[in-house]
């Protein structure tokens, strides 16, 4: 029994060509062949041939062409909407293929200092676990919106306070206290946190701006370091910029292990007294991303691999 082509298919196979019908849409919404033709990038002659070749296919006039001037007849009023309507929707439909083509991307909304300090040295652990796609690394300070900055995932640090966002914490960002190795040989001694009223502190705007971290402020009251003044010293633009003035000798930063690990691996920081304070703080790594991205392979795939990463660190 041989199946009846549904209603869509036999309309379609009478629609006229779309150039004759774009011909038509454009100048109906100008009343000009000529400002269409400048439209489709194509001469005022060949316009008014699509439409006449349209009309002839048709058997409907659809213009009332006057002296410079050209008028819709009642079947010319009657279509334009649906037209308008259909070529938007194939625009809308070109628009998707292009953004189905950039879905091999995943883009990552990182602070610069966690990103360089930990996520770039992995990167190539990612490609090799997951060769479907490629990662875009967007360093920011700034939170992601997800909503119109194109960003897929975000990680950042603070007290996961990122409501309607999914949150689940990923590293334990314990600050310390950390200089260079230089610093201390021609420095007074540094036994223990008051000590650092001898010492220029290294401050990070955007921490004291955003309060999403702990400062030297609230890390010199919970140490007890009753001596030392918490407000002067240098304010630098992020971690990044903090860490290498440490190891430049200029100062005593307060920073998490993420940020520093590489450094203080390497002996280019030193990390300053016992590590007691902060030890259970709240601050943390952030894995965020909206609810609607729970259903996309990427994202899940990027989750479970930087979940993976992270247990491997601690066995």
């Amino acid at each position: 029994m041989l199946m009846q082509p549904s209603t869509s298919h036999r309309l379609l196979s009478n629609v006229p060509a779309l150039n004759g019908l774009r011909a038509f849409e454009v100048s109906a919404r100008h009343l000009s062949f000529s400002k269409a033709a400048e439209e489709l990038h194509v001469t005022p002659a060949a316009i008014s041939q699509q439409v006449r070749s349209l009309e002839q296919q048709l058997e409907i006039a659809l213009f009332h062409r006057r002296v410079r001037a050209l008028e819709l007849t009642e079947a010319g009023r009657a279509a334009l909407p649906h037209l308008s309507d259909g070529f938007d929707r194939i625009q809308a439909g070109v628009d998707a293929m292009h953004l189905a083509q950039e879905l091999d991307y995943l883009t990552v909304s990182v602070a610069p200092s966690i990103g360089a300090s930990w996520l770039v040295p992995r990167l190539e652990r990612l490609r090799l676990a997951h060769p479907e796609f490629d990662i875009r690394i967007d360093a920011k300070e700034s939170l992601a919106n997800f909503t119109n900055d194109g960003i897929d995932v975000a990680i950042r640090y603070g007290l996961g306070g990122y409501h309607p966002h999914i949150v689940e914490g990923m590293l334990a960002a314990n600050a310390f206290p950390v200089c260079s190795p230089s610093l201390l040989n021609k420095g007074t001694s540094l036994s223990c946190p008051n000590d650092l009223a001898e010492y220029t502190l290294l401050h990070s705007t955007w921490t004291d701006e955003s309060g999403s971290a702990p400062n030297w402020r609230m890390w010199l009251q919970a140490a007890g370091a009753t001596d030392v003044d918490p407000e002067p010293g240098p304010r630098l633009g992020n971690d990044s910029m903090l860490v290498q003035a440490a190891m430049a000798g200029q100062g005593v930063a307060l920073v998490s292990q993420a940020v520093v690990a590489r450094e203080l691996e390497n002996g280019q920081l030193v990390r300053l007294f016992p590590p007691a304070v902060f030890e259970e703080t709240a601050f943390r790594y952030f894995l965020v991303y909206p609810e609607r991205h729970r259903s996309t392979p990427k994202v899940m795939a990027f989750r479970d691999w930087i979940f993976k990463e992270i247990a491997a660190d601690t066995t």
